[in-house]
């Protein structure tokens, strides 16, 4: 079928909206009419090719719509039904058969390859599923494994973060820290995942819950959506500042730049037997450093990918948190139409937006 895709045909080139031919449904596979796709910074990593992913593609991982086709073998969804999409996995690794799927051992290829596990592409030439979706398109072919059922009451067009950025950061808080009530957190950096952290730091009643940003307009937004505090970390050592407020540290932190600077500060400023995350790639080759003997006070550090998430158990479990009103995702969100993709990017590099999503149909 003719489908209308942003193509990423170079380096940092303007995406292209194009004409192209969209392969029937596989077996295993769903076709979706994309109705909301949200922009990640893992789609602008691979696009500036931080991440290298091989071009031309279509990008697009964060997308929500409706299944218009089925494989044959497809059990898990029917024609009609709303999903979100989200991260590609094999279902067959150690990691996925034990319910860690965000650490599918195929995970590079699945998702960052841009191409099916057997190197084809569906839409030919262009690369693609990025992340088993390739959503920057107004039709896109994912697997029943990483199509997510949706209630249909639910704001379809806004779902499609919930497939990575926001489950990514709420899931951090949930499951992988399972911080529990009256557990101490602060927040390095409160862009779309830290503010999905804030969200569910408050969902469990995490107290105090610390953001921690450069930006004022978003430490305001976190105090709205539940930070008890807020640090500028360009005026004030965050590090110092936390521990004024939480004596010998906080139980535990999360670093959601990617940067080793600022993740220095979240190992830092936990106390004796806390645990700081890492959430978020940083460049390949990329060292971070901390004082060994900090970590020998049974201090953590660890890696999170995807917040742990089983997404078939914890995206509508979020969802279901939102139509009760304790979840407001919907407050990071800039709505942008699907035209517009390369304003979108442009104003989420100038940090004017903080989750932006294209809307089409």
């Amino acid at each position: 079928m003719q489908i209308t895709a942003a193509v990423a045909q170079s380096k940092g080139a303007p995406f292209e909206l194009q004409s192209l031919e969209l392969e029937d449904p596989r077996p295993n596979e769903v076709l979706v009419r994309v109705v909301g796709v949200g922009i990640c910074h893992t789609d602008i990593k691979a696009w500036q090719q931080v991440r290298p992913v091989p071009l031309p593609a279509v990008f697009g991982h964060e997308g929500a719509g409706v299944v218009e086709k089925i494989g044959s073998a497809v059990k898990k969804v029917a024609i009609g039904g709303h999903v979100v999409m989200t991260f590609q996995t094999c279902g067959t690794c150690r990691n996925c058969t034990g319910g860690h799927m965000a650490y599918c051992e195929h995970k590079v290829k699945l998702n960052f390859g841009a191409r099916r596990m057997d190197g084809s592409s569906p839409l030919g030439e262009i690369n693609a599923p990025f992340f088993g979706q390739s959503s920057f398109s107004t039709h896109a072919l994912a697997s029943e494994r990483n199509v997510i059922p949706v209630a249909k009451d639910a704001p379809l067009a806004m779902l499609g973060p919930m497939g990575c950025g926001i489950q990514t950061g709420a899931g951090a808080v949930m499951n992988s820290l399972n911080a529990q009530a009256g557990a101490s957190l602060a927040i390095f950096g409160v862009g779309s995942v830290g503010l999905s952290s804030v969200m569910a730091a408050k969902v469990v009643g995490c107290n105090p819950i610390i953001a921690v940003d450069v930006q004022q307009s978003r430490l305001e937004l976190a105090l709205e959506l539940g930070a008890t505090h807020v640090i500028r970390a360009d005026e004030t050592d965050p590090v110092e500042a936390i521990r004024q407020l939480v004596s010998g540290g906080v139980d535990f932190a999360l670093d959601t730049s990617a940067r080793p600077d600022v993740f220095r500060q979240a190992a830092d400023s936990i106390r004796i037997l806390g645990e700081c995350g890492l959430i978020g790639g940083m460049a390949p080759g990329q060292e971070v450093a901390v004082e060994a003997n900090h970590l020998l006070m049974g201090r953590i550090l660890r890696g999170i990918v995807q917040g742990d998430s089983v997404p078939d158990e914890f995206i509508p479990y979020l969802i279901d948190l939102h139509l009760q009103g304790r979840f407001p995702f919907d407050k990071l969100i800039t709505i942008y139409p699907f035209e517009a993709i390369n304003t979108a990017v442009a104003d989420m590099g100038a940090g004017e937006v903080i989750k932006p999503v294209l809307t089409l149909h």
